[in-house]
């Protein structure tokens, strides 16, 4: 049963390359600890070098007697310069990606604008991974080739959220992304639903089912996940209304939140499990590991989806040509 997934059970990852978003604090932290855990060659992406060193020291001193091959890719999600570099860094130093984890985010923060000109949570939760998966899907396909047809050898994991619920009831407004009248926890549900809806696009281009997925094509496995109620530093500048903050006290009261940890292996699973199916690509999970999670109708609104790739092709396409 797909829920009684640990991440003990991981493979040995020898050879294997991943990127994990947003890996120096949370749920991308333990995200990364554990691939390079299991002896895979990891790239954690950092604001600052400074950040990424701090956390492969803390990352060394939770698995002292393994040692842990992680490199660093800094990159500042609300300047999309650094994410195309970031790309360009990689790329000029490995020819293989089995795995990238799209982690990280941020939560009802403030209206604010990038120097991009984007509200910073459209930004750094959907536009930002967009154009980096967008860069490294070629190396994706070109992996899963030499591979030699081995199913779910390379992944791509789209960070979510319930807070998807939370996007405007008509779904995404394209005509004013920024929503600026609107709540920090509504604009955090329109990137969030951003999220899931791009899973669901990489799934239907580059999946086991796609027009594209052959032995000469290459196929990458797509998952989104809600990592569930987990303690992490994503909330601490969140503007959150009363309500919510009541709610989230008496769930932490009974007991209902989960630490950073526990978070990352419903991640770990559509990563680089082995108990992930065919069959199960594109699913939206939910902790722990469990693919029936529940999605909003907007999330599975196939016109939306549609606009919405159109609408990020014209807007970013100008950072992947």
């Amino acid at each position: 049963m797909p829920s009684q997934f640990h991440p003990d059970s991981l493979p040995n990852l020898t050879g294997r390359v991943y990127i994990v978003t947003g890996a120096t604090s949370g749920i991308g932290f333990h995200t990364a600890a554990r691939l390079a855990q299991h002896s895979a060659h990891v790239y954690i992406c950092a604001r600052t070098s400074e950040k990424g060193t701090l956390a492969i020291q803390k990352m060394a001193t939770l698995y002292p007697s393994h040692p842990l091959n992680i490199s660093i890719l800094p990159m500042d999600h609300t300047n999309l310069s650094t994410i195309t570099n970031a790309a360009k860094t990689f790329l000029s130093r490995e020819t293989q990606l089995h795995g990238l984890v799209n982690n990280a985010g941020v939560m009802a923060t403030p209206f604010k604008m990038t120097c991009d000109g984007w509200e910073e949570q459209w930004q750094v939760n959907y536009l930002a991974h967009w154009v980096f998966t967008s860069l490294l899907v070629p190396v994706m396909l070109e992996t899963s080739k030499r591979e030699k047809g081995e199913e779910g050898s390379v992944r791509i994991v789209n960070l979510s959220s319930s807070g998807h619920y939370g996007a405007p009831t008509d779904g995404i407004h394209f005509a004013d992304t920024s929503l600026e009248a609107e709540s920090g926890m509504t604009r955090y549900g329109q990137s969030k639903l951003a999220n899931i809806l791009h899973a669901k696009t990489l799934h239907k281009m580059y999946g086991p089912d796609s027009l594209t997925s052959s032995s000469n094509h290459g196929k990458i496995w797509v998952s989104t996940v809600h990592p569930g109620f987990v303690k992490s530093d994503i909330g601490i500048n969140a503007q959150i209304p009363f309500y919510m903050r009541a709610a989230v006290h008496l769930a932490r009261w009974a007991g209902m939140e989960i630490d950073a940890d526990m978070g990352a292996w419903t991640s770990l699973h559509c990563v680089a499990g082995r108990g992930m199916k065919r069959e199960e690509c594109g699913k939206y999970w939910q902790r722990v590991a469990d693919p029936e999670g529940w999605q909003s109708g907007l999330a599975g609104d196939e016109g939306m989806r549609e606009r919405l790739e159109e609408w990020t092709v014209g807007e970013m396409g100008r950072w992947i040509g």
